[in-house]
């Protein structure tokens, strides 16, 4: 029976209490370990309480006897050692807090370095890899809990008297915390697939309340003086600060060429491509104040009534009192209970300015009205909803969404004139954040029902709350984080498909190499047709495989080229006797790149033997027909077929052309669908100047597409794609004071140097 571990007999570690530290240093780091291990020392206890049920509910249920006793032997694993898990994953935190100022930590993990080609090999589809969970439960937690590990970061550099640290040098981070869990669960000898389950029951149960964790950590820093006042501020960018172009943006759009360095970029760089996930530019100026605006609508109202014409009312009856801003508020109120009461609701501006005054007639007999800043209040929200839906291009479900807002909206602007005279007022943001998503240009199919279901919770949030600006406060904030969440996890999804691209350009460049090297080891050599087949395909593949995994200058690749040329000159008639014992490494080479152990002999006998080997036709024929059948190293059957070629490039395309080439990765492009116009938003992720292949994600961070550039820029220059380009403000902005800049031009008043009718 093999010991368990036992901390006593283990190699000494180094300890808080005798680590070389300063002592204020050391005692923050006490209480630091003591909290973390107080909070997750718990949690892990039940953590294997629960895994041990899982065992045996796996056993029981298990479909044969050999599973169900694998389950039951880790089951008994982990019981015997499972004491010994906790003080050894709690002595390796201890450890890591220990050194944070050795200078060999301030290297990158081994684990998260950039993988090396030599280490590439072909595996089992049921072979999993460990460290790839690992990185998925680390980035996961790392996302979440983003801005508290960023200031943690900063406070651990000056206990370490360094640099702020990242998420991957951080003691208590996730990628730490997750990792060393992983070293401390080796003594238990269970398998890769339970240890795999005992990650995640690890992710579910100790690593739940994370978040929580850090901002308790960072509270006990500041409340120690460890950067008290350290907090996180994002910048934002007016849209006058026009000096220093994001460096990401700094692809010139009208020549087609690439722009100089930042520093030396000129002052007006030109519209700027967009590239944010979510559509947040900066925030526009703010409007005038109120009393502006009425004196607007009263010059415009003056201007309507003299154009107008007249009929003589001798008769005309007297009206009545206008109803104060008390009354209008609950007439709306009463509606919105009849509304509830199941009456048909009422949701645009016009309608319930409508049913309000008639509410009044009905109640008080003759003709009622409104006051006029009431009504200019009315009338203003009307003209910033018909801006808004001259604009939105969305789905039914948001333009459903933003009538819904319109009640809402009313009650806090009769109740809060500066609604209609600033942009930062909560309800105008919600309004922003909801038409903003419906102009994301999403085709039906690829509707998002976990972004329509916030947006119609938030929507219900304020029409329950009538208004409240707490009720707008609170519903954004909860609609922004659920978008910055998502947000999160599309760019997750679009690195892995960057990933697999840049993968896939590696291997392409592999097999020109490969493809290279053969034609010149095959130059001037006359061979058997069947023979350079062989080399052509199946030998290419392993010349691929070897450049990916060991590089060109490997002892490996010479080899490989070695035998390519003693394959060559075996099948001139004069060098079969130098191949004698090598039939067995070129089928094994054979095997790595996935040809079965006869096809994989078959080839190999070929290549060493060529016109002496006494195969009959028959059996080259069936081989043939194997190797035509079968994908090549890294490619299926669609992905081989070749591009058609195409025209040279005219004026127009190659200008699209070099500017696609300097547009930053993550820029936003239009693909016009069909013949009305309708266009759908795609994002470039990523694309290759060697393969000249461009990958496209949607707003989920899925791949929808792969063009070429050279197809692509043909694209922009017939105007079937075009950049989007990063606007100023956002689109309720926009609507807003498009609506204000109409409303000012009555009367020539557009002269005026007010500033608020900015063009849409």
């Amino acid at each position: 029976m093999p010991a368990t571990f036992d901390p006593l007999n283990a190699t000494p570690r180094a300890t808080l209490a005798t680590a070389a530290l300063p002592r204020r240093v050391r005692r923050l780091l006490e209480q630091l370990y003591a909290l973390v291990s107080d909070e997750i020392a718990p949690q892990m206890e039940r953590m294997l309480a629960e895994f041990e049920q899982q065992l045996f509910r796996q056993a029981d249920q298990a479909r044969n006897p050999g599973l169900q006793s694998g389950y039951l032997e880790t089951l008994r694993l982990v019981r015997l050692r499972r004491s010994d898990l906790i003080p050894r994953y709690l002595l390796g935190l201890e450890a890591s807090l220990c050194g944070i100022r050795e200078a060999e930590r301030t290297t990158r993990l081994a684990v998260s370095a950039a993988p090396e080609f030599r280490e590439l090999r072909l595996v089992d589809d049921s072979e999993v890899d460990e460290n790839t969970v690992l990185r998925a439960l680390s980035s996961r937690h790392e996302s979440r809990a983003g801005l508290g590990l960023m200031l943690l970061g900063q406070r651990f550099g000056v206990l370490a008297g360094a640099p702020a640290f990242d998420g991957e040098r951080l003691p208590v981070g996730p990628q730490r915390l997750i990792r060393g869990f992983a070293q401390a669960c080796q003594p238990l000898q269970i398998s890769l697939e339970s240890r795999l389950d005992l990650y995640r029951v690890f992710d579910q149960q100790v690593m739940l309340g994370y978040a929580a964790l850090v901002e308790s950590m960072n509270a006990l820093l500041v409340r120690e003086n460890v950067l008290p006042s350290l907090s996180f501020v994002p910048l934002r960018t007016r849209p006058s600060a026009q000096e220093k172009p994001a460096p990401a943006a700094d692809a010139s759009a009208r020549d087609g060429e690439r722009a100089p360095a930042p520093e030396a970029a000129p002052r007006a760089a030109g519209p700027q491509p967009h590239t944010a996930w979510n559509t947040a530019p900066a925030d526009a100026g703010g409007a005038p104040d109120f009393a502006t605006l009425q004196r607007w609508l009263a010059e415009r109202r003056d201007l309507v009534d003299k154009l107008r014409p007249r009929a003589p009312s001798p008769d005309a009856p007297q009206p009545s009192l206008p109803l104060s801003t008390a009354e209008l508020v609950e007439g709306l109120t009463r509606l919105d209970e009849a509304a509830a009461r199941g009456a048909q609701p009422l949701r645009k501006i016009a309608d319930l300015r409508q049913a309000v005054l008639a509410q009044r007639r009905a109640a008080a007999g003759g003709e009622a009205a409104l006051s006029r800043e009431d009504g200019d209040v009315f009338e203003l929200l009307g003209l910033l909803f018909d801006e808004i839906e001259q604009r939105l291009r969305g789905d039914a479900l948001i333009s459903s969404l933003l009538t819904r807002l319109q009640p809402p909206l009313l009650h806090a602007a009769l109740q809060d004139r500066s609604l209609l005279a600033g942009d930062g007022h909560p309800a105008l943001q919600l309004l922003n954040t909801v038409a903003e998503a419906g102009a994301r240009w999403t085709p039906s199919e690829e509707a998002d029902p976990q972004l329509h279901e916030p947006l119609r919770q938030a929507v219900e949030h304020v029409v329950e709350q009538r208004g409240s600006a707490q009720s707008f406060d609170s519903a954004n904030q909860r609609l922004q984080e659920h978008l910055h969440a998502q947000a999160r996890k599309a760019e997750v999804a679009e690195r892995r498909f960057v990933e697999a691209a840049r993968g896939k350009e590696k291997l392409e460049l592999a097999k020109r190499r490969a493809q290279e090297a053969l034609e010149q080891t095959v130059a001037g050599q006359r061979l058997p047709r069947f023979v350079q087949t062989l080399l052509n395909q199946a030998w290419t593949d392993v010349l691929t495989l070897t450049q990916l995994r060991h590089g060109e200058d490997s002892p490996a690749w010479q080899r490989q080229l070695q035998i390519t040329g003693q394959i060559v000159s075996a099948n001139q008639g004069g060098g079969s006797d130098a191949l004698c014992g090598l039939d067995g490494d070129i089928e094994h080479a054979l095997t790595l790149v996935g040809y079965h152990g006869d096809d994989a002999r078959a080839i190999a006998r070929q290549l060493t033997l060529g016109t002496a080997a006494n195969e009959d036709a028959a059996s080259r024929t069936e081989l043939a027909m194997k190797l035509r059948q079968r994908s090549r190293l890294g490619e299926d059957n669609a992905a081989a077929q070749p591009r058609a070629p195409l025209p040279p490039r005219d004026e127009a395309e190659q200008a699209c052309f070099e500017r696609l080439r300097a547009l930053p990765f993550g820029t936003w492009f239009e693909f016009v669908q069909n013949q009305q116009g309708d266009a759908v938003r795609r994002r470039l992720s990523w694309f290759s100047p060697v393969t000249d292949n461009a990958l496209f994600v949607n707003q989920r961070g899925q791949r929808v597409a792969e063009h070429s550039l050279d197809a692509l820029a043909r694209m922009l220059a017939r105007g079937q794609a075009r950049v989007v380009e990063q606007e100023r403000n956002r689109l309720v902005d926009r609507a807003w004071h498009a609506a204000l800049g109409a409303l000012r031009g009555f009367g020539g008043r557009g002269r005026d140097g007010d500033g608020a009718g900015e063009p849409a």
